[in-house]
């Protein structure tokens, strides 16, 4: 969706700092890399000289080209960090934090990915080492960070209750550095389900507007388990109900704009006790991104001729071209073929809808009805860019 804000950009880029706080500036890759440019250079220049000494008519240029010497495949070797065997045979959390400040130290992006995942294995499904990784995380900055809580997200012991309820406390920590509490509530992501009691924590920090991009992360988390829950078990309702509250209500517009949008990457089929909130946020909504994002929504639903309705009181009374044709190319969405009286009438309504409406028509008339192949034959006729996350 265009327009993305000074804000959301601000969002994302905290976020990018928890998920590759193990990205660390690698000088031997850089090094090897020189060496095998080196190595090319060297081989080429032996084989055109040997070229060259084989057949001297080439010095006057009276030779046919040849073709050039395929390139021998060369297999990168793993890394080897000096004591690493030493650190394998003996590894353990007293030793472990030493082992990540030296590569850290080092500027070493592939020991500290290697360090990351021996600590996976390490804490394994045992709570106690968990929680003493959330000690140390507690107290720490990226890039250190970052690999203790990727780690953890992919350990066993991050579903134990006494450490979710760690994690929790971690996100809701008024008092801890905002991008600490958003990596509790990314290692939460990992989740397969949710408590109703959890699942209000969650809210509650993303309806808090000091909460900045904390309150974000944990939208996400919401809408992250949801889809892991809906597609082991079909249950999406209970998160749905918490994120549409967010989607109403909260003051912060990334995060009403992210909690309607959560929904997309699983598809759960809209129920009708949905319909009228999501019109109401479509016709009333200050921002026309969260108009566009619940017009949307509402496509996806067990009652496709409820939500027509619903794009039919909205049209006419939206002043905004993008947001009219989010309801217009949604409504097709939701009701398909029979949508095209009331696209009829939006037409009428604003002209510059009608080639539109003329292009779908001619669709339709084709024989085509699956609406994804509709879209692919429908010409872009509205300056109105779509970013890659938006919906389209």
């Amino acid at each position: 969706m265009q327009r993305t804000s000074t804000k959301v950009a601000v969002l994302f880029g905290a976020l990018l700092l928890i998920v590759l706080g193990a990205a660390l500036l690698s000088r031997r890759s850089d090094l090897a890399g020189e060496g095998s440019s080196d190595s090319t250079a060297s081989a080429e220049g032996s084989a055109g000289k040997a070229r060259g000494t084989a057949d001297p008519s080439n010095a006057a240029g009276s030779a046919q080209p040849k073709e050039p010497t395929p390139k021998e495949d060369v297999l990168p070797m793993p890394g080897c960090w000096e004591g690493i065997a030493a650190f394998d045979k003996d590894t353990s959390l007293d030793n472990f934090r030493q082992a990540l400040s030296a590569a850290v130290g080092a500027g070493d992006r592939e020991l500290a990915q290697y360090l990351q995942e021996r600590l996976t294995e390490l804490v394994g499904g045992d709570a106690s080492r968990a929680l003493q990784v959330l000690e140390w995380a507690e107290k720490s900055g990226q890039p250190e960070l970052g690999v203790y809580m990727e780690a953890l997200k992919d350990a066993a012991a991050v579903h134990d209750p006494k450490v979710v309820e760690r994690l929790l406390k971690m996100g809701e920590d008024k008092g801890a550095q905002i991008v600490n509490r958003a990596a509790a509530f990314d290692t939460l992501e990992s989740q397969k389900r949710l408590s109703a009691a959890n699942m209000q924590r969650l809210k509650a920090v993303a309806m808090d507007l000091s909460s900045d991009s904390a309150g974000w992360v944990a939208t996400r988390t919401l809408g992250r388990v949801m889809k892991e829950d809906y597609e082991r078990t079909g249950n999406f309702a209970p998160y749905w109900k918490e994120l549409m509250d967010i989607g109403e209500m909260s003051e912060d517009m990334a995060v009403r704009l992210l909690a309607l949008e959560m929904p997309s990457y699983s598809n759960p089929i809209i129920g009708e006790d949905s319909i009228e909130r999501l019109s109401a946020i479509m016709r009333n909504d200050k921002e026309r991104d969260v108009r566009e994002m619940a017009a949307f929504r509402l496509a996806v639903t067990e009652t496709p001729e409820k939500a027509l309705e619903a794009y039919r009181t909205a049209f006419p009374a939206e002043q905004d071209e993008c947001v009219r044709w989010a309801i217009f190319r949604f409504a097709v969405r939701a009701g398909g073929a029979q949508a095209l009286p009331l696209l009829a009438q939006m037409a009428a309504q604003d002209p510059r809808f009608l080639q539109d409406y003329q292009d779908f028509q001619k669709l339709y008339a084709e024989g085509t009805v699956d609406f994804a192949r509709i879209w692919l034959g429908k010409e872009e006729r509205h300056q109105c860019l779509v970013e890659e996350g938006a919906p389209h």
